[in-house]
């Protein structure tokens, strides 16, 4: 929810960063493939981080395998 995303980054002390939220729009999850289609967290999302460049290309990627993963956040960081 574009909400917690607000928390988050001010939580953690996060600026210069555009957050996603599917809360209005679903093609997200069916673009990125980050839609989980069955077991328990059916329809939820899968834990990622992407970083996108100004020319719109992925330039980092990461999908936990584990939903309660924490991704790897400095490496997303070190491409920035």
């Amino acid at each position: 929810m574009p909400f917690a995303h607000a928390r988050f980054c001010t939580t953690e002390g996060i600026n210069n960063v555009v957050t996603a939220s599917t809360f209005r729009n679903t093609e997200f999850e069916k673009d990125y493939g980050v839609l989980i289609e069955s077991g328990p967290l059916t329809g939820l999302l899968a834990r990622a981080v992407f970083v996108i460049d100004k020319e719109g290309k992925i330039i980092y990627e990461e999908l936990v395998s584990e939903i309660t993963d924490e991704p790897d956040y400095e490496a997303a960081l070190d491409v920035i």
